[in-house]
């Protein structure tokens, strides 16, 4: 067991308020109280940093790889904590590796290594996100067509069973490829469920968040838009549940983005910030091959060789700086974007928060939002 120290820096901002002139102390992995540095305990280390942010670590719900490691290529513990751990460089301190649409076989890998990163409790990893295989092909983006499959009976089972060991599963499909009452038995096991990578009506969408979907996937991208007289899932996402963006200049055009927001603001249901990062995170990679396919680094974007989008070239932190700079969205509120909101569209109350009690995951940012070093559980992760 570590000894408690308090760190300081120029702002603290919990989640909720900002604070100046304070520490945080942590104390047995987690925070002990934020408050003046005259009320840090006589003999507790303080850390001053001096300038910057402490903030509550991001929480990432679309992780696909990182530090040349793609999780479809790598199912495994190693894939998973060389993705966590490169992240963390970044100041993601709670993620879900996530499996593009692949073979079963593959799914499962994927599901019994997350299965062995709980139990050897890597750091950062918070579950799983499985996208796919149960889209929509003709929403498919850069997904492998001839892998997307309706879901079945064994899935439901197999999905239901996995999850009883993995502290958090969560899966993207369509509603052209599974059944509401699918979505009822999958989401009553406690699997969140979003929905997107589909061209489904409102009709299609409306019973299966009835039966307890409550997400929609990369808003905007690879989902039917709104018409004056079809909102689409670009419009159901708009008018209720959760929806994730990808803040990356490529994906959503500004415009789109601040539309969303203001549809959103008087919800509770709000959007939050994912990466849907790729392997090349951490890395100078310039290509990568994903099911036999080649995806190209140029521009700051990630594409097929046919041009289609595949995956993001961002990072958290990156993402909080575009929607600050470019949207001129409030830091906390961008923030909030990055921990407060993902971690309430699935539940995970442990996180995105620097309340006491919580678990001590904080990450320190230069006044220009770039990540300097990053807590889990109290302890520096190596940058």
């Amino acid at each position: 067991m570590s000894k408690p120290f308090a760190i300081s820096a120029q702002k603290i901002f919990d989640g909720t308020r900002w604070h100046e002139g304070a520490a945080l102390l942590v104390e047995n992995t987690r925070v002990k109280f934020i408050g003046p540095i005259s009320e840090v305990p006589e003999g507790v280390e303080l850390r001053d940093l001096g300038t910057g942010i402490i903030c509550p670590g991001f929480v990432d719900l679309q992780v696909n790889g990182g530090g040349g490691v793609l999780l479809n290529n790598a199912p495994d513990v190693e894939g998973i904590r060389t993705i966590c751990a490169t992240h963390a460089r970044f100041g993601t301190t709670s993620l879900l590796p996530t499996l593009i649409t692949d073979t079963t076989e593959v799914r499962n890998a994927a599901l019994d290594a997350a299965i062995q990163a709980r139990r050897e409790n890597v750091p950062g990893f918070a579950g799983l996100h499985l996208e796919g295989p149960h889209l929509s092909i003709a929403r498919k983006g850069a997904h492998d067509a001839k892998l997307i499959r309706a879901m079945n009976g064994e899935d439901v089972t197999t999905l239901i069973t996995a999850h009883e060991n993995i502290p958090m599963l969560m899966m993207t499909i369509a509603p052209e490829s599974v059944t509401p009452e699918q979505v009822a038995a999958l989401t009553k096991a406690g699997i969140r469920i979003s929905l997107g990578h589909s061209d489904a009506s409102h009709e299609q969408i409306v019973p299966l968040m009835r039966a307890g979907a409550n997400m929609f996937t990369h808003l905007f991208n690879a989902m039917s838009q709104t018409t004056g007289r079809e909102p689409g899932m670009v419009g159901t996402a708009l008018s209720a549940g959760y929806a994730s963006i990808i803040a990356d200049g490529h994906h959503v055009h500004p415009t789109s983005i601040k539309l969303a927001l203001a549809a959103k603001q008087n919800q509770n249901s709000k959007i939050f910030l994912i990466s849907d990062a790729m392997s090349f995170t951490g890395t100078d990679f310039t290509e990568l091959v994903l099911n036999g396919r080649k995806i190209l680094r140029q521009g700051g974007k990630l594409t097929l060789e046919d041009g289609t989008l595949a995956g993001a070239d961002i990072e958290m932190a990156s993402a909080v700086r575009f929607m600050h700079r470019q949207i001129k969205v409030e830091l906390g509120e961008a923030l909030r974007m990055a921990t407060t909101y993902p971690c309430a569209a699935i539940s995970l109350n442990d996180a995105g928060h620097l309340a006491i009690g919580a678990p001590a995951d904080f990450v320190w940012l230069s006044e220009e939002i770039e990540p300097l070093a990053t807590w889990i559980g109290g302890e520096q992760m190596a940058r």
